[in-house]
């Protein structure tokens, strides 16, 4: 069985592409998890070459970068991408763009599972990856029928704008109707409802991804469990 190697669930946008992934394809696994700060070892414990998450194990073989890892399970799996070839290349196109872009949404709005945020301002930057997110979702259900992001079933494409579902319910943001309907269909998925759950009772605390949220904006309400004690 795949091991798959995750940051701390509040925090880790980028485990929680191949997680909710494999969830959502049914792809058993177990689940380790090294928590951020300074004891953080994914590389001796995992051998991950770069000491990041996600990281997944298949055997004596690593694949490391969420990109990665979605195409080794297709390799292995159906369903990790769309099936119709139009909706694939769109899917993978988007999955790539979300990948390497949105450089204002992930500095202006970090993933944060547990909290909501009044940001401080919204820099032009950030107003035009918003507005891309909402134009590319609402594209993407328009031209494949929803009601995921390529069709009637989900794909590696919804997996690697997860973690964006979340920030959008972190800090507010403004969508169309369709990209706005599509966040409350994902965020009522059992997979999402897990992860978000798990993420709340977290006691861990990073030093560095909370200053990021005190710079970017006031915390209006806060559902994590108490931090553990140092």
């Amino acid at each position: 069985m795949y091991t798959l190697h995750i940051g701390n669930k509040n925090y880790s946008s980028w485990s929680l592409r191949p997680w909710i992934l494999m969830r959502e394809r049914s792809i058993a696994f177990h689940e380790k998890l090294h928590v951020f700060g300074p004891k953080f070892a994914a590389k001796a414990e995992a051998g991950s070459p770069t000491n990041k998450v996600p990281l997944l194990q298949d055997g004596d073989l690593v694949v490391w970068d969420s990109l990665a890892i979605a195409e080794y399970l297709a390799e292995r799996h159906a369903g990790i991408w769309p099936s119709d070839p139009t909706a694939r290349a769109w899917a993978r196109c988007m999955a790539a763009e979300m990948h390497s872009g949105f450089g204002a949404l992930r500095n202006d709005c970090s993933m944060n599972c547990g909290i909501r945020v009044k940001l401080n301002a919204h820099s032009d930057a950030l107003k035009k990856d918003v507005q891309r997110i909402g134009e590319a979702w609402s594209e993407g259900i328009a031209r494949f029928g929803g009601p995921f992001l390529a069709g009637r079933e989900f794909t590696a494409v919804d997996a690697f704008f997860a973690p964006v579902v979340f920030r959008v319910e972190t800090y507010g943001l403004d969508l169309p109707p369709p990209a706005a309907a599509y966040v409350r269909h994902m965020l009522a998925r059992p997979a999402m409802k897990e992860w978000y759950e798990a993420a709340l009772k977290e006691p861990f605390r990073d030093h560095a991804h909370e200053v990021e949220i005190e710079q970017a904006g006031r915390i209006t309400q806060d559902f994590r469990v108490a931090p553990a004690l140092a």
